[in-house]
């Protein structure tokens, strides 16, 4: 860690710096300035294409070439410049309209400054250029870690899809499954949020300082700016929000926040039973040499990785929750208590891709004891009371469950007490010889298979 980190308040840009650096061209104050860039460089090309606005001529190709290379070349030096000028204006926006400004005066286009920003407000440039970050953050980083997350768990679930182990209802011993089926669960789930992830668009507003195009009506009426807005919105790959006050409502960005609250709300389930299937010994974990478990326990192997990432992963969904429910929620045409909160949307991506990239790390380092399995199975025969009972109720006992609630609730039965009960019972010889040879280790129904799904 160099020494700034370690001066470093925010864990993401210290301790966990490693890990969650890629974000930073995403979601960091440069990039920020530079999603704005794009949007403001982007409207005044769509202003000079706009054949109705004769006041403004035709940009040719070469300086629309030009243009695009702020945002497209975005550097330190030119981010540097546009805070120098944040420090003049007291205003992030404006210091970008006039960073583009002067841009322009150098390469002798002063005729298109008054065109700059034309009409708009903050929040136009804003909430695209917000929405712009969020999306490309996810594409390009958190999804592929997802996505090499579920890769794992699948792998998983068909590798060990056979292997049976001991279930636990509210912390009792049930019904036997197998690991694999278990890892299956969690795969079907993540992939279900992942694909909305994937397919939610996001939307944005092009419409002024209350959503009502009054300041381009005046300048230009006979153009239809709802159409023009709508195109813009679309060349940036966002759905069109043309009702709107000052602020776009953000309900998609919403929606995909909590979609992605969901996705970490599944990755703490699946942590905790991690760590518990390591608590039971059922799962191993590799020994790192060099690496210490605890400062006075020299024997333990903490399952750090899985600790942390529910950690991560918790604190994230703190963040993802707070903006959706303050980033929809707006006094009146606007006010400005969302814009700090906004700002933030990096560290939940940041908080959530940490969290991912330690699971991948607690994940490479289990190993399956079946060993152990079998003989915490073992221990635990009177799991085939169900079993029993059903075969009851199929030879029409009526009171099949509560005789089996008799002799087995609350007890751990072996395999010759459960012999002797299934030899006694009053049933078809084939569905005797079939209890008897069941044993907990078979008694998994139809996990394999389970496991084994598309």
């Amino acid at each position: 860690m160099v020494p700034d980190q370690l001066d470093s308040i925010s864990p993401l840009d210290g301790r966990y710096n490693k890990d969650a650096a890629v974000l930073s061209h995403y979601f960091s104050e440069s990039a920020l300035m530079r999603y704005r860039l794009q949007v403001e460089v982007e409207y005044l090309i769509a202003l000079s294409n706009e054949n109705k606005i004769t006041a403004l001529p035709p940009m040719p190709n070469l300086v629309q070439t030009t243009l695009r290379k702020l945002y497209e070349k975005f550097d330190s030096r030119a981010a540097r410049r546009i805070k120098k000028i944040e420090t003049q204006t007291n205003h992030d926006v404006k210091a970008i309209e006039q960073y583009i400004g002067e841009k322009l005066q150098k390469i002798n286009l002063s005729k298109f400054i008054p065109w700059v920003h034309f009409g708009l407000t903050s929040e136009d440039i804003n909430n695209i250029a917000y929405s712009l970050m969020w999306r490309d953050g996810m594409k390009y980083v958190y999804l592929p870690m997802l996505n090499a997350l579920q890769k794992e768990i699948k792998k998983l679930s068909r590798l060990y899809s056979s292997v049976a182990m001991l279930a636990l209802t509210h912390g009792q011993a049930a019904t036997p499954t197998t690991f694999g089926k278990e890892m299956a669960v969690f795969h079907r789930r993540l992939n279900r949020q992942a694909t909305m992830l994937k397919e939610q668009r996001l939307q944005g507003k092009i419409s002024g300082a209350t959503g009502t195009w009054a300041a381009h009506i005046v300048a230009y009426p006979g153009i239809d700016w709802i159409r023009f807005s709508g195109r813009l919105v679309k060349r940036f790959g966002l759905n069109p929000s043309p009702v709107t006050t000052q602020v776009e409502p953000h309900d998609s960005l919403a929606e995909s926040y909590h979609i992605l609250a969901r996705i970490n709300s599944i990755l703490i389930d699946f942590t905790r039973d991690m760590w518990l299937y390591i608590s039971r010994a059922i799962l191993g974990q590799k020994k790192i040499t060099g690496e210490t478990g605890s400062s006075t326990m020299p024997h333990k192997i903490n399952p750090i990785y899985f600790e942390n990432a529910e950690g991560n992963c918790g604190l994230a969904n703190a963040v993802l929750n707070h903006l959706a429910s303050k980033l929809t929620v707006s006094r009146m045409q606007r006010d400005l208590s969302g814009s700090t909160v906004v700002r933030n949307q990096g560290v939940a991506l940041g908080h959530s891709f940490v969290g991912l990239n330690n699971l991948l790390k607690g994940l490479d380092r289990i190993t399956i004891n079946q060993e152990n399995m079998c003989a915490e199975l073992d221990k635990h025969w009177e799991v085939l009371a169900e079993a029993i009972q059903t075969i009851l109720r199929k030879n029409g006992h009526p009171g099949a469950y509560n005789k089996l609630k008799n002799l087995t609730r609350g007890n751990c039965l072996d395999q010759e007490t459960i012999h002797k009960l299934i030899s006694d019972l009053n049933i078809t010889t084939d569905d005797k010889n079939n209890l008897l040879k069941l044993t907990p280790a078979d008694y998994t129904g139809l996990a394999h298979k389970l496991a084994q799904l598309k």
